[in-house]
Parts: structure tokens; C-alpha cells; sequence
């Protein structure tokens, strides 16, 4: 077994290699950029090495300069990790060439499957399933929409060398297949440094279904089961489980089966997962070959109870799988949520920033059976940097089913509380409620079609918004109770407290009286009966509340605001006024400060890189007309004209670094 490893990567993944070493008593080497120099990888490993500036191209993907960091530790073998050199063949032959251990599958499994379209073939040749397309390399936007039309649309266009949803746009018409195929390239090259781009047909309706796959470098390999990740926003995934709600037991040992055989084609060993899209019956195509660690891997060691990681090291040391396929056993559901630092009311566009609180919900398994998992990178007071992926932790719940392995997340969620940055925490709650996702009715589409407008937030019922009331309205008893109590105040002058308030929230207005009942509060709405609030404890200046209202429970997020609160539930967030009657009254006659115009500006809505100005002043404009293209996140979002109009003015150029609302262009 080695002594020590080095780990060719960053963030959570890094973290999460580095826990698994150490618990097999094997020492760790971190390497980090010039951003990263703070980062909790490099906290958490015995050593750490500094690599290069900021870009990804100019340190974690620079070969050599991860070769140097091998020789200076001693390292004697390296995980890389997910993305960056996971599946870069030179990589992996540098280290074979150094006499360093590669902790994941032989170069040549990686050249055969990292490269999608020479996977597709050598499905194709295994007996696997695959999705009918064209699998040349193709060279211009003309050739890339002639070969659509030929395929026929929808089609999607991907990078031969992509991953984690980088390259990839699915293309209905010949104008969406041509400005597709250059970002796609773009994404490419920037994210992999291989431009190279194929299309296939795209499968409409689809469900993306993976197949966890193990192999050892004597022959053997077993599958460990599926995992449903279709809930994905922009190819990317978000949300993920195990198993998938979706097949049944044949459809799933057909998938494995053709899976094995895949991998053993190519002679895999290590840990990898052959991706299949299905369809509405059961029909499924391969989709790719990911010879590395997968980013949900988590709720595939939570349903088997299989280190993953562990076994990874173990392969690349030379020991066999102690594990055979008939000892493979899927027990109860798991769930993953991606928190990412997008921003869900912004169109999930890129957030950074400092990290002003940072505290994930208790780990562990509970007394009802269910376990709480978060594989992290971050921490209260590090920064979300743009160089890397907007990714802060994975969030998992596992449970004996999947009914309660969704309420044990939704109550995660709630718990789990993140300021400073913008972040998809509410999304993530909203899905969990939605009944669509509740049932398992879903495809790749799912948030496109059940979001088609964007998220602006959750509507709650006005039962549910009547109990955030009580709640508001006990929290403001509690302030209102220890301004009484200010040092040097005679006991006879304290002011009293009023009974009645009227309590305001998400466009509803509730009167009601309250009072203390011992360590409790009695809350009385207008024509209701009382109800008990039990605030479990919570002490003003807390930002999270365990509450009780009778035998219903409730986990809020709390600011407190000027005349009242900040609430946020289960995807709403709202504010929350708490006053009184003659105060509510006077608010009435208030005036709603108006926002400004800014309908004659194009914003920068996230921080991040102009690549392209695609127009110039003077310029005549039509509605949905491409305008700007900013990288933020190693992701390159194209802003579009709303109108028809002429562009007046131009505030920037390609290269340019952005800030949130900085006027990139102003129009007439």
C-alpha cells in the first residue's frame, strides 16, 4: 500500500480523497493556485504544494508543473480527482513514465472512452446499445448544421473531450446549431484544451441514467447499481439518486450487464460509470464512458456502503476486489443536492464572494434511521473565487426509502445556512416539494419545463404562511420582551408589551394576539383557535429556528429587519412586518420606492470575462440577438437583445473583467 498520495485537484473532491486517505493511514499531498492558497484542501492535507497562478490553464491542468509537485513530495501515487487531468491520458502516461501509481484506469482505457466519439464505436462493438449520430470530427459551423439537418433536429453538439455538462448545446434549428457548435468549441478549448466537436441525435423526453462500474487490474469487474440524474440545468447536474425511481429489475441488470461488458472491452479497472440515456420505455443508449471518479458518487456508497475512493486506491495498488457482483446490495434510497454558488433569482448566474456564514445541517445517522452526509470544500470566511466551478457542497440524505430520504433533504436544506454569496439553496428546496419530483415523473427536461420562466422563488399556502406568522410574531415577542429588560430600567416603568399585532407576509395580513404560556407562546389568529409556538430554545440574534407549532415542526432561516423579519422555508423568502394595529395602518399609506430605469442599459448580471462584443455602436438590433459573451465559472453565457433597438454606446471590450451591474452597453 503507499505511504503517500498526491491529489491532482482542488475543492470538495480534494477533501473528500483526503478522508479516505487518512482513514487508511496514508499521508496526503494538497496543490493549489494562487486563489486556493486559503482553500480547505489545503488545510486538511499533510502538505501542500503551490502550483501557479489563479487560471486553470496556468496550474492544476499544466502537467508539468504537477510532475514537479510529485517529485518535491515523494508522492507515490496520484487521485486526480473529477475533471481537470482525470481523464487526460498524457497525464496518466507522465506518471507511469515518473514510476508513479495512477489512481484511476489504464491510459489506454482512458484514450479509448475519454474521447467520446472512439467510445461510441467500441460501444457499438461490445454489444452496447448507442445513440444513432455523426461520429466524425467536424471541422465548421457550416459542416456542424448540414450534418444536423441529415441527423435531424433536435440534435445535441458536444465536445469530444467534455465532461460536467462543458461543450454542450442541443441545437432545434440551423441558427441554434450554428452559434451552438462555436460555444461549444469555445467551452471546449478552454476547459479541456480539445476543441474537437461531434453531434447525435438529442432523445426527447429522456431520462439520464448512469451505471457505477468497479474493476480490478486482474480481471475482475462488478456493477453497483444505477443512479438517476436527471435533473440537470444546462447538461449540468443538480440533483441525483440512488436508485433510479424509474427501472425495474431487468431494465437495471440489462444496463449493468452491458456496462461490465463496456469495461471490460477496454480492460478498465479502477472506479468509472458508463452514462445511458432512456427513454419513456425503457429503451436505453449509451451515452458516454466517464473513466473517473463521478461527481455523485456519494449516494453510491451510501446505498451499498462501498468506499469508492478507498477501493480506487486499493486497485491502483494491485490488490483484487474483495467485493464480488453477488455481494453487491442496494440498501435503501440516497439523495444528493449540488449547492452551488449560482443565483437562482438571477437566472442561476454565477455568484462569488466571501463565504459571511457557512453552516451545513448535523452529519451522521439519527435515531430514525436516516443519515445526513456533506462532502465539502469550503468554509465560513473562505471565498468563491470565478477561476473554477461554482460548486460549495454536496448534500446527501439517505433513508430507507426514497419517500423519507426526500423529507430528510428537504429538512437539510432548511437547516443548511450560507450568506454572503448568491446560491441555489431555494431551488434546491423547491424541487423537493415539487410533486412531479416527489413522484419520479422525471426527464432532462424536468426544470425547463416546470421552470420555463425562471425561478422567482416558492409560493407557499397561506396554512403554511399563516404558521411563518405565529412564528414571526413569537420571535418579535422575544425581542420586544428583552427591550424591556434594558440595564437601569426601574421594574414598575418597563413599558408593556402589546397583545395585538398585525402580521404581514408574502402579500397576506394576519391579525392576531400573543402572550407567554410559561416557556411557550400563545398565538391567537383572528376567529382561530389558540396554538402553542415553541420556539425550541431560539435566543435573539440566532439565524435559524427549530420550531414547534403543535405536532408540526419547523425549521426557519431569521434576519431580523427594521418593523420585522427575513424568513426563509422550504424555496420562499420573503419579508416578514411585524406591527401594530395603528402601525400597520399608517404603513398602508406608505409610497413603494420605484426602482431604476434601466431598460435602455445591458448589465453584466454575474462577474466574469468578456470573450465577444457580437455587435457595434450604431448597430440596428433585433429581439433575441446574441450581444456579449462573458465566461464567468468556466461557463460562457451569451446575453441577447429584449427588443428591437440600436446600440448607442459601448462600455466594453473583449478581455475585459465585469462586476455585477456594470453597464456593458447602453441603447436607444
Amino acid at each position: 500500500m503507499f505511504n503517500k498520495i498526491l491529489i491532482a485537484n482542488r475543492g470538495e473532491i480534494a477533501c473528500r480523497v483526503i478522508a479516505t486517505a487518512r482513514d487508511m493511514g496514508i499521508a496526503t499531498v494538497a496543490v493549489y493556485s494562487d486563489a486556493d492558497r486559503d482553500a480547505l484542501h489545503v488545510k486538511l492535507a499533510d502538505e501542500a504544494i503551490h502550483i501557479g497562478p489563479p487560471p486553470a490553464s496556468q496550474s492544476y491542468i499544466v502537467i508539468g508543473k504537477i510532475m514537479d509537485a510529485i517529485r518535491q513530495s515523494g508522492a507515490e501515487a496520484v487521485h486526480p480527482g473529477y475533471g481537470f487531468l482525470s481523464e487526460r491520458a498524457e497525464f496518466a502516461q507522465a506518471l507511469e513514465k515518473e514510476g508513479v501509481a495512477f489512481i484511476g484506469p489504464p491510459v489506454k482505457a482512458i484514450e479509448a472512452m475519454g474521447d467520446k466519439i472512439t467510445s461510441k464505436k467500441l460501444a457499438a462493438e461490445a454489444g452496447v446499445s448507442t445513440v444513432p449520430g455523426y461520429m466524425g470530427l467536424i471541422e465548421t459551423a457550416d459542416e456542424a448544421v448540414k450534418i444536423a439537418g441529415q441527423i435531424g433536429y433536435p440534435v445535441m453538439i458536444k465536445a469530444s473531450a467534455g465532461g460536467g455538462g462543458k461543450g454542450m448545446r442541443i441545437a432545434w434549428n440551423d441558427a441554434e446549431a450554428r452559434e451552438g457548435f462555436q460555444s461549444s468549441k469555445n467551452e471546449a478549448k478552454s476547459s479541456f484544451g480539445d476543441d474537437r466537436i461531434f453531434i447525435e441525435k438529442f432523445v426527447t423526453s429522456p431520462r439520464h441514467i448512469e451505471i457505477q462500474v468497479l474493476g480490478d487490474k486482474h480481471g475482475n469487474c462488478i456493477w453497483l447499481g444505477e443512479r438517476e440524474c436527471s435533473i440537470q440545468r444546462r447538461n449540468q447536474k443538480v440533483i441525483e439518486e440512488a436508485p433510479s425511481p424509474f427501472l425495474d429489475e431487468k431494465t437495471r441488470k440489462a444496463m449493468g450487464e452491458q456496462a461490465v461488458a463496456l469495461a471490460k472491452a477496454v480492460d478498465y479497472s479502477s472506479a468509472g460509470t458508463v452514462e445511458f440515456i432512456v427513454d419513456a420505455e425503457k429503451n436505453f443508449y449509451f451515452l458516454e464512458m466517464n473513466t473517473r471518479l463521478q461527481v455523485e458518487h456519494p449516494v453510491t456508497e451510501l446505498i451499498t456502503g462501498i468506499d469508492l475512493v478507498e477501493q480506487m486506491i486499493r486497485v491502483a495498488a494491485g490488490e483484487k476486489l474483495k467485493i464480488a457482483q453477488k455481494d453487491v446490495k442496494l440498501d435503501g434510497w440516497a439523495i444528493e443536492s449540488r449547492l452551488y454558488a449560482e443565483d437562482p433569482y438571477r437566472n442561476f448566474l454565477p455568484s462569488i464572494g466571501r463565504l459571511t456564514r457557512y453552516a451545513p445541517p448535523p452529519q451522521g445517522r439519527q435515531d430514525n434511521g436516516v443519515t445526513v452526509r456533506n462532502d465539502t470544500g469550503v468554509y465560513e470566511g473562505g471565498e468563491i473565487s470565478m477561476f473554477y466551478d461554482p460548486m460549495i457542497a454536496k448534500l446527501c440524505t439517505h433513508a430507507p426509502d426514497r419517500k423519507q430520504a426526500i423529507a430528510a433533504m428537504a429538512e437539510a436544506l432548511d437547516e443548511f445556512e450560507v450568506e454572503g454569496i448568491g446560491h441555489n439553496l431555494p431551488f434546491l428546496s423547491a424541487v423537493m416539494q415539487h410533486s412531479r419530483f416527489q413522484k419520479g415523473r422525471l426527464t432532462t427536461g424536468f426544470i425547463a419545463e416546470e421552470w420555463p420562466d425562471g425561478f422567482a422563488g416558492v409560493k407557499l399556502s397561506k396554512k403554511t404562511c399563516e404558521a411563518l406568522a405565529s412564528i414571526a410574531a413569537s420571535c418579535n415577542f422575544v425581542y420586544q420582551q428583552r427591550a424591556t429588560r434594558i440595564s437601569g430600567v426601574v421594574e414598575h416603568h418597563r413599558r408593556v408589551i402589546s397583545k395585538d399585532w398585525m402580521v404581514t407576509l408574502d402579500g397576506h395580513e394576519f391579525p392576531l394576539a400573543i402572550e407567554r404560556d410559561g416557556e411557550t407562546l400563545r398565538v391567537t389568529h383572528v376567529g382561530a383557535k389558540p396554538v402553542i409556538v415553541d420556539l425550541g430554545g431560539w435566543r435573539p440574534g440566532t439565524s435559524l429556528i427549530r420550531a414547534r407549532i403543535g405536532r408540526s415542526a419547523f425549521t426557519v432561516k431569521i434576519e431580523r429587519k427594521a418593523q420585522g423579519f427575513r424568513v426563509r422555508y422550504r424555496g420562499a423568502d420573503f419579508r416578514v412586518f411585524c406591527r401594530t394595529p395603528r402601525e400597520a395602518e399608517l404603513a398602508r399609506l406608505m409610497l413603494e420606492k420605484q426602482a431604476a430605469d434601466t431598460s435602455k442599459m445591458l448589465l453584466c448580471p454575474m462577474p466574469g470575462l468578456v470573450v465577444t462584443i457580437a455587435v457595434k455602436e450604431g448597430d440596428e438590433i433585433q429581439e433575441g440577438q446574441p450581444l456579449v459573451t462573458v465566461e464567468a465559472m468556466k461557463m460562457e453565457n451569451i446575453l441577447r437583445a429584449e427588443r428591437k433597438t440600436k446600440v448607442t454606446k459601448i462600455n466594453a471590450k473583449a478581455g475585459d473583467s465585469l462586476a455585477v451591474d456594470d453597464v456593458i452597453m447602453e441603447f436607444e
